[in-house]
């Protein structure tokens, strides 16, 4: 969870204010006691009322600390993926800011160099300057991932589409992604929990399944987004808690459906494929729907 940062904000001075009164309060009545204690004389009722405000200001203080810790699951892992979120936009801004303009800046400062090299060291120039462009995509590649921008200005399909031609054209998988009607209107967190869970789909994918053919779906409703995802892979026996065995993009799937308060649901068999579904619902505003089919398949 975020701590609280300059400026502010009003429940943190709200909570700051309240540890500072009952520090207050408690220190002075302790001192109010030991001071007619050593007296031996009887506490009068101001003292007894500074003890009774110590008291509430004590209760005050242990029921915001109770409510601050009793978030609801879906509300934690809420909070989680949006620090993970938060940890991916500024890795990527470091990578595009940082190591790609230093990337750039090789590769022209190469340029120089080989204009002036040897004809017999020039071959060897061009080897280094095709890794640096190498290295270079994937650097922008690495920074799509972690920050897919596109969101924003292309939506959710096209977005999708970027990522499967980028991730999948080096692979011998077949891929088709079909959406019935138009995304635009689609929330934010929607867009981005959808396109992280077929990211991660297709990272396993690539990495497991051995699948020749991936199908993806992508279908709206008055009560939200389904998402289906499809493969011909080997499969595999999934487990009942993904967290606790070590399968974190498993679990970080589910958690993210679980952080809209929508399902999911993963099936496999060994030699059976693997087929994901989410349903993310919509949340308790009024978004543009738009209902018009359109035909845009592979």
């Amino acid at each position: 969870m975020p701590s609280c940062a300059k400026p502010r904000s009003r429940p943190c001075q709200r909570s700051a204010l309240l540890r500072r009164v009952t520090g207050l309060l408690c220190t002075a009545s302790l001192a109010a006691n030991l001071y007619y204690w050593e007296r031996a004389q009887a506490l009068p009722g101001e003292v007894l009322l500074l003890q009774g405000l110590a008291l509430l200001a004590v209760l005050g203080l242990l029921q915001q600390r109770r409510r601050a810790i009793s978030l609801l699951p879906e509300e934690l892992a809420q909070r989680m993926l949006m620090v993970q979120e938060g940890e991916r936009q500024h890795l990527s801004r470091e990578l595009h800011d940082d190591i790609g303009q230093l990337l750039t800046a090789a590769t022209l400062q190469l340029d120089w160099l080989r204009r002036r090299l040897p004809g017999e060291l020039k071959p060897h120039a061009l080897t280094l300057r095709g890794t640096l462009e190498q290295t270079l995509t994937h650097v922008r590649d690495v920074t799509c991932l972690l920050n897919p921008r596109q969101l924003l200005s292309l939506g959710l399909e096209a977005s999708l589409r970027a990522h499967l031609l980028r991730t999948l054209q080096a692979s011998p998988v077949r891929w088709t992604l079909h959406c019935p009607q138009r995304l635009d209107g689609v929330p934010t967190a929607i867009s981005m929990a959808a396109f992280r869970i077929t990211q991660e789909a297709v990272t396993n994918l690539l990495r497991h399944a051995h699948a020749n053919n991936l199908h993806i779906e992508l279908r709206r409703s008055e009560e939200g987004l389904l998402l289906r995802i499809e493969d011909d892979g080997v499969g595999f026996d999934p487990g009942a808690d993904p967290q606790l065995l070590g399968q974190r993009g498993l679990a970080g799937m589910q958690e993210r459906a679980q952080a809209l308060q929508g399902t999911f649901s993963l099936s496999s068999q060994p030699g059976q494929g693997t087929r994901i579904e989410a349903r993310l619902p919509w949340p308790p505003r009024t978004h543009p729907r738009a209902r018009t089919p359109v035909s845009n398949g592979l």
